[in-house]
């Protein structure tokens, strides 16, 4: 072995212009030696030749080698040299050894000598054994698999067409990883060699996992449609492979993506939510031609709302955040992708004189309100902090929105509003109460602004979800925590989230609560599962002691619930011409919400913590949801509205 992987070495390291000397004398020498033996096999002994003789296997590869390099023999790179090349080796063969009898036909007739007849075929036989045998057998040499490579286990790729083999040819020049072959959907392939890589039925999964020792599946589908594509990533989890893809085919064909550039299979393609696409006509008149501020705009949802924005032509974008990093992060993003119409502004929303400025200055037609503090414990044990930003960040950034003539008004909400158990709901619902009595002042005043919220629940891999934290787990080798095996919560991917709240907004009345459609909730524990089992563990639990990675239960947190709702009341909501957009509508005592506030005011600047939770969590509960509201409903309803 020592010998063989030294040889491997020197071959792979020698000169272009060595190798293709050592080629031919191979090659000059093979194919003497080759008529030599005709000679030996015609006479079933050792054939020893005169000087005539002698001359005619001379002239053999002097002969054959100029035919090769005509063919490109010498230009093909051996360790790379595809199956079909054997047909071109063949042609050069035959050629060379037409060649060779001619000059046999002419030494004839000058009676230079006698060659037997089944010689020149032998001759052609043995030749072509010697060429095409040593150009493979120098190619299993290099590519022959080394320690390292049998370590890391073999790979199959999913998807037998033009990006596997591309993806295939690639990770072969690279040499660090062995394929077994290509998994295939098309009858028609199964048991067919495809770049000299066998095709298999993608039943047979389960054994080759057994049998080749594969730890690594690449999706090389970028074409397939998303629910197809969730099947078969559902199918291949649960066998202890790690499951990566290629990008989306719009992607390559763009340029963003190269086609070996792999990545690593999002979560949110196991959610089993169906697809639909964005509704453009409410995007654009949402956006195109306005100027749009986003608060909270280096948060997960606030980011990817200005990226959003930008694709649709706004005037402007204000990115108006507290934290400095992630504001410096979003503004770099977005100048990276040569816009100039970007502003970026460093203030809190409790900053009334700031926000009422910024909004003035950019003429602001559109305010989509993400700034908050979503983390649950943490703002469970800082209900001051909470209530500061959360309730009256929401009241001064709606209320300046008002004054200052923003036509479209959007708050982020939470599904944790509805029947709150923690400070962080609390304060949501709050918020959105708030937003529904400028609504009404609104249609009062006959202003034609339009204030709504919208609903829904989590979204993979924003800040302080369990998407990143279990990531981390997993990478660390585990334990991966959960609080509770019953816990369930609804999630979606955060650019759709991004795209129905612009469409939700783009078709409020005023007054509304839009609740996003976010499919049938998922078990967090099912969730950590299909995780770990992505990356290619195995679960470590009762039934399966050799797992690699243990999922443990810590228990629920502070002000935490067992499972999420989007509504209060389900038969209030109804649909849109958006299959994935709901409406509900609010009612709330202006008196009552004024006079709240006020309390909750009061409790904070006197730091009172127990009565301050007792009037966050007492008042919200006496405001229903009922129907949404027509405009004139909205205006008969303000009689109550404060005006303060």
């Amino acid at each position: 072995m020592f010998i063989i992987n030294l040889l491997r070495t020197v071959l792979v390291q020698l000169p272009r212009t060595h190798k293709r000397i050592a080629l031919i004398s191979f090659d000059f020498v093979g194919l003497g030696m080759a008529i030599w033996l005709s000679y030996c096999l015609r006479y079933s002994a050792i054939f020893i030749p005169d000087i005539r003789q002698l001359l005619l296997i001379f002239a053999g590869p002097v002969i054959a080698i100029p035919i090769f390099v005509r063919m490109g023999l010498y230009r093909a790179v051996i360790r790379y040299m595809p199956e079909r090349a054997i047909w071109t080796m063949l042609q050069a063969m035959s050629l060379a050894a037409l060649g060779w009898v001619t000059l046999v036909f002419v030494a004839e007739l000058a009676g230079r000598g006698v060659v037997p007849r089944s010689v020149p075929f032998l001759y052609w036989l043995v030749g072509g054994l010697v060429v095409v045998g040593s150009r493979f057998a120098a190619k299993y040499l290099i590519w022959a698999p080394r320690d390292d490579q049998l370590h890391e286990g073999q790979i199959l790729i999913y998807g037998a067409g033009d990006a596997g083999v591309q993806l295939a040819a690639a990770m072969r020049a690279q040499g660090r990883r062995l394929i077994a072959g290509f998994l295939d959907d098309d009858a028609s392939l199964h048991g067919r060699d495809v770049a000299g890589i066998r095709v298999y039925d993608p039943e047979y999964f389960p054994t080759l996992v057994a049998n080749f020792g594969i730890r690594e599946v690449i999706l090389s589908i970028p074409s397939v449609a998303g629910e197809r594509r969730r099947e078969i990533v559902q199918k291949l989890t649960g066998h202890s492979v790690k499951i990566r893809t290629l990008p989306p085919i719009s992607d390559l064909l763009s340029g963003n993506y190269m086609v070996n550039q792999i990545r690593e299979i999002d979560i949110d393609e196991l959610l089993g939510r169906s697809s639909v696409p964005a509704d453009q006509n409410l995007l654009s008149g949402m956006i195109e031609g306005r100027s749009i501020l986003v608060t909270g705009a280096g948060g997960s949802i606030g980011s990817e709302l200005c990226r959003l924005v930008l694709e649709w032509k706004p005037r402007q974008v204000v990115l108006y955040e507290q934290n400095e990093f992630a504001l410096y992060n979003i503004d770099r993003a977005l100048k990276a992708l040569n816009v100039r119409n970007v502003k970026a502004v460093l203030a809190s929303v409790t900053d009334e004189h700031r926000l009422r400025r910024t909004m003035l200055e950019n003429q602001v037609d559109v305010v989509f309100h993400a700034a908050a503090h979503k983390h649950v414990p943490l703002v469970e044990a800082n209900v001051f902090e909470g209530v500061r930003n959360n309730v009256f960040g929401s009241l001064t950034t709606t209320r300046v929105a008002y004054e200052c003539g923003v036509k479209n008004f959007v708050l982020i909400s939470s599904d944790k509003a509805v029947r709150p158990t923690n400070v962080m709901g609390a304060t949501k619902r709050w918020a959105e109460l708030i937003v529904h009595d400028y609504a009404l002042r609104a249609a009062q005043a006959g202003s034609g602004q339009k204030f709504c919220a919208v609903r829904f629940g989590n979204v993979l891999g924003s800040n302080g979800s369990v998407v990143p934290l279990f990531k981390e787990q997993i990478v660390a080798g585990g334990p991966v925590t959960i609080t509770d095996e019953r816990m369930t919560r609804y999630f979606m991917s955060i650019h759709e989230a991004a795209e129905l709240i612009v469409q939700a907004g783009a078709l409020s009345h005023g007054g509304d609560i839009f609740l996003l459609e976010m499919g049938s909730p998922i078990l967090i524990k099912d969730l950590a599962k299909n995780m770990i089992q992505l990356a290619g563990h195995k679960v470590r639990d009762a039934e399966n002691p050799e797992g690699s990675i243990e999922i443990t239960t810590v228990g629920a947190r502070p002000g935490e619930k067992m499972f999420e709702e989007l509504f209060y009341d389900a038969t209030s909501a109804e649909p849109t011409k958006h299959s994935k957009i709901l409406r509900t509508g609010g009612y709330v005592e202006g008196s009552e919400l004024l006079e709240g506030l006020s309390q909750l005011q009061e409790h904070t600047q006197n730091h009172d913590e127990d009565a301050l939770r007792r009037v966050l969590f007492a008042m919200i509960g006496r405001f229903a949801e009922s129907k949404s509201p027509a405009r004139s409903t909205l205006v008969a309803s303000t009689s109550t509205s404060p005006h303060g």
